[in-house]
């Protein structure tokens, strides 16, 4: 019998098959699903960071009616029902604020997250039975710092498909490359993939319908292990203003011969770092280089962030985003190539 892996693995290697033009005979005459890693963001700086993709309009409304405890993952989860009856996900500890920012910088920049809000404080009420939110939730029902994402009903994660960044349908494109820069650029060290599935993966694919056609929108699943420092797994942090600042002057190392080499080091580092080029550089530049430090400004402090981190994180992000401005632009000729032209 075929380990978990084994399917996932099969299931990736039929949907690359499949995407490609001339196999739509593989979906025995329907038609086959569209698969996206990315969509035009439109006019990113007008883009609402408070509200975030979910917008202000759809942010978690009280009161909040206890679901169920939500034993999956590392970080105490609970399930809960708000005033207009949208179902969340609440999540404590210490990815609550990056997880919130990181998601907005990808949502701007064209690719797929689930609404996130950060909540200061609240109550979720009939909360009981609780193991390890005990401690999260008062007797009251009271709550502080919380991460809420949306469950939306008219979306399923696929939770048994997954990929890989070694292997979908989007390798060596823009798309899948402005990714990683997204990663690097939010120092979002958890890349983990379906090979992590055991550890748990931090990529997924979201199912729905539109005009009557399944769509299959790949994405990053958890930003939470973002906004930090990089590194192994000694060094490396989650929201740390200081850390994120300390490492930017290590966010591009050099550009040789068209490729960006990078500082960045994660779970799967080789993974997020090869073969990025300089046109990707220019291409996720046209959407994340349009984004204003009002913006990010506003997204922080819709995180969580205190004054200082608002500071910190704005001025180090600014100056990454320059960094990449900088290799983007074209490279000067050696010196032996001017002569030859001579």
């Amino acid at each position: 019998m075929k380990s978990a892996r084994h399917r996932v693995i099969l299931f990736l290697l039929a949907l690359v098959v499949a995407a490609r033009p001339g196999n739509s005979a593989a979906f025995e005459g329907k038609q086959a699903p569209v698969q996206l890693i990315w969509q035009n963001p439109g006019a990113v700086e007008s883009l609402d960071f408070v509200g975030g993709p979910g917008g202000r309009s759809g942010a978690p409304k009280p009161p909040f009616r206890f679901i169920e405890e939500d034993a999956s993952g590392t970080s105490p989860k609970v399930k809960v029902k708000d005033a207009r009856g949208a179902v969340w996900s609440v999540k404590w500890g210490e990815e609550v604020n990056s997880d919130a920012f990181a998601s907005r910088i990808a949502w701007a920049s064209g690719y797929f997250v689930q609404p996130v809000h950060f909540v200061p404080r609240g109550k979720i009420r009939g909360a009981t039975g609780l193991k390890r939110a005990k401690d999260l939730i008062g007797k009251d029902g009271s709550f502080t710092a919380a991460r809420f994402q949306l469950r939306d009903p008219r979306v399923k994660f696929l939770s048994n498909e997954d990929w890989t960044w070694s292997l979908n349908p989007f390798v060596g494109t823009r798309e899948l490359n402005g990714l990683k820069i997204v990663m690097m650029l939010t120092s979002n060290w958890d890349n983990k993939d379906a090979r992590d599935a055991d550890r748990g993966s931090n990529t997924g694919i979201l199912q729905d319908t539109v005009q009557g056609r399944t769509r299959l929108r790949y994405f990053v699943a958890d930003w939470g292990g973002s906004m930090g420092k990089w590194g192994n797994v000694i060094g490396r942090e989650k929201w740390d203003s200081a850390g994120y600042a300390a490492q930017t002057p290590e966010f591009i190392e050099e550009v040789k011969d068209g490729i960006v080499k990078w500082g960045y080091h994660g779970q799967r580092t080789s993974d997020a770092t090869q073969d990025i080029h300089v046109s990707d550089l220019r291409w996720i530049l046209k959407y994340v280089g349009r984004i204003t430090d009002a913006q990010l400004r506003a997204g922080l402090r819709a995180s969580g962030a205190t004054p200082a981190e608002v500071n910190t994180f704005t001025g180090a992000m600014r100056a990454r985003i320059n960094q990449m401005r900088s290799a983007a632009r074209p490279q000067p000729l050696p010196k032996a190539a001017l002569n030859s032209r001579r």
